[in-house]
């Protein structure tokens, strides 16, 4: 399976994790590497994804977040808007250094505000 967004990837990877023990399970990951490994492997590559996307500027977050949207706009057939992204909190690796959990945080919430002004029409081009 190809994610085509980091966010994408962020959001896949979180899914993966149990949310009562915090070990992370994939199926077909599991059935080849066993449950450690298969956790192991799971858990760096959610931190990778996660220090990925700590490492674009803010624009580059807000790109990857709207093509995130857009995909997830054509993948259910309805549309999706900045109001999906609310659960974000969850998304940070648990093991994640505060200084990164406070920048992830900072950074979303600059998004947020972004996306929301931009739905009120904020950047709107005024008509002649």
């Amino acid at each position: 399976m190809e994610i085509p967004t980091v966010f994408g990837r962020l959001v896949f990877l979180a899914s993966l994790r149990d949310p009562t023990s915090g070990s992370y399970h994939e199926d077909s990951l599991t059935a080849l590497l066993g449950p450690e490994d298969a956790d192991r492997t799971i858990r760096h590559s959610h931190y990778q994804v996660f220090s990925q996307w700590l490492g674009f500027n803010l624009a580059e977050q807000m790109s990857d977040i709207v093509e995130f949207l857009r995909g997830k706009r054509a993948g259910h057939g309805r549309a999706e808007n900045w109001h999906s992204l609310l659960p974000y909190r969850q998304l940070m690796p648990a093991w994640a250094r505060e200084v990164e959990r406070q920048l992830y945080l900072a950074d979303l919430e600059t998004l947020l505000e972004l996306l929301r002004a931009e739905q009120r029409g904020a950047f709107a081009v005024p008509k002649a």
